[in-house]
């Protein structure tokens, strides 16, 4: 047996260089943004933050911004929110750079690109309310770092809310982002390297690295310069070109999909994979094709199983109608069509055990027990036969107490034109985005537990830690890590020749 082993070898090795590449996924650890605090947040402040990123939503709809601002409630109202998960923002932490500097960027699916601030940046937060460091980007310190000039494809591909410049002088790929607000960022394109977690099965990683195009901020004015909420950056998980998730599976080294599990409770956090979290429980629904938002088809809405009465046409899409899945919104905005019948439908189901409010212009209650034993199940149905169940959790947001009663208020918005489904109905679930079949699934989830991720096209389930790694039969991008994957295989037939020696 040991004078065969050397052929042997040579004939594994030469049948398994013949394989050009292996599956992956990769994983980043979310954290929330906004930690708990002991003092009450204000249902008024959720909802300017929203207000303000509905107006950089819009710039990305064909024909003419459409104004998102929620009608009839431009008045400061003030519905005290006790400390508890409703401040949804999420940031991840990605790694830029040789040698590689940590930057932390929030989540966000309503935009493409991923840019963080440089070290030059005028008007860039200094430092944050969070509690965190803020770090800039230098070109100039990376070794890897190179500028992207006019004459690169990429800088006439067509990125959503962003306008593209070329300065003669430098030879510059810039960016403006204008939004609706007022606020922007300007800056410049680079190329560097991304440095991440790749998941090649059986709970084995590979520390790996991609060269990818961002933006380095070098100018920020309105909302973002405030320091209370500041980060070092946004990552946009939109279908863009420039996204991370485009560039990533274009080249095949990530598939063309992205999931995440947003955890509600305690301090929040949860888990982003570049690439397909399995779960038995998922349900999908197909994207409304030639959009430039993540928008489903929402039929209709269900309390109790009781069908609500709303006209379907107020779900249709339009250029300034629809349904966005959009992880940058706090809160969850309805259409009046479908708002108004929501609230009756709660109201007549609660009255004999709560006592229904106003509260400063929100529908709220007073309970004196626990929510879930009052308060009845939604459903939103969407095309495909795809429900999503809501818990009272998922709709009411805590409000402070009177007279030893709980308050607790919608935390829905009335808006017109386009619903958009924000953190507070997102989180507690797995959330998949299937660009390659063009769906969402969701189910939900405890998103402190592990999770499966979609890595091989075998069939074994592999189940280990925080993160798990399991097959699918699915049409998933290919990821170059030869020199990884061919040493793993060499010692596991080592190993087992050995035992024979």
């Amino acid at each position: 047996m040991r004078g065969l082993w050397p052929p042997f070898f040579v004939i594994i090795l030469l049948s398994f260089l013949s394989v050009s590449a292996v599956y992956c996924s990769s994983l980043l650890h979310l954290e929330r943004a906004f930690p708990l605090k002991n003092h009450g947040l204000e249902l008024h402040q959720l909802r300017a933050r929203d207000r303000l990123r509905h107006a950089r939503l819009l710039q990305g709809f064909v024909g003419g911004v459409v104004d998102f601002s929620v009608q009839g409630s431009s008045d400061p109202y003030l519905v005290g929110v006790t400390g508890t998960s409703e401040t949804l923002l999420y940031f991840t932490k990605v790694k830029l750079g040789s040698p590689p500097r940590e930057f932390k960027v929030q989540i966000d699916t309503g935009s493409d690109v991923l840019w963080v601030c440089c070290n030059s940046c005028n008007n860039c937060p200094r430092t944050s309310g969070l509690g965190i460091q803020l770090n800039f980007f230098d070109p100039s310190s990376s070794s890897t770092a190179g500028q992207v000039r006019c004459s690169d494809p990429i800088c006439s591909s067509a990125v959503q809310t962003t306008a593209t410049q070329c300065s003669s002088q430098t030879d510059q790929c810039s960016y403006t982002f204008q939004y609706g607000d007022g606020s922007g960022t300007s800056g410049y394109y680079v190329s560097d390297t991304l440095y991440f977690d790749a998941i090649l099965g059986d709970s084995l990683t590979a520390n790996s690295s991609a060269l990818i195009v961002f933006g380095c901020s070098a100018y920020q004015s309105g909302d973002l310069t405030k320091t209370d909420k500041a980060v070092d950056g946004i990552f946009g998980f939109g279908q863009g070109e420039l996204s991370v998730i485009s560039q990533l599976s274009t080249r095949g080294i990530t598939p063309r999909v992205f999931s995440h599990c947003l955890k509600g409770e305690g301090n929040g956090g949860g888990i982003l994979v570049l690439g397909e979290i399995l779960e038995p429980g998922i349900v999908y629904s197909p994207l409304v094709p030639s959009q430039p938002h993540y928008n489903l088809n929402l039929q209709s809405i269900t309390i109790n199983g009781q069908l609500l009465p709303i006209d379907p046409a107020a779900f249709a899409t339009s250029k300034s109608q629809g349904t966005i899945v959009d992880s940058g919104t706090t809160l969850t905005y309805l259409v009046a069509e479908a708002y108004d019948p929501f609230v009756s439908a709660v109201n007549a189901i609660v009255s004999p055990s709560v006592t229904p409010i106003i509260s400063k212009g929100n529908q709220c209650y007073l309970v004196s027990t626990s929510v879930s034993q009052v308060f009845p199940l939604a459903s939103f149905n969407f095309a495909g036969g795809a429900s999503m169940v809501l818990k009272p959790e998922d709709y009411l947001i805590p409000s402070g107490s009177s007279g030893g009663s709980a308050i607790w208020c919608i935390g829905f918005q009335k808006v017109q034109g386009v619903s958009i489904l924000g953190d507070l109905v997102l989180k507690d679930k797995i959330f998949v985005y299937d660009l390659v079949r063009q769906r969402i699934g969701w189910a939900n989830y405890d998103c402190s537990l592990s999770v499966n991720v979609s890595v091989t096209s075998s069939k074994d389930f592999i189940n280990a830690g925080q993160l798990s790694v399991s097959s699918s039969s699915r049409d998933i991008m290919l990821f170059e890590l030869l020199p990884l994957t061919v040493m793993v295989f060499l010692m596991h037939i080592l190993l087992h020749e050995l035992q024979f020696l």
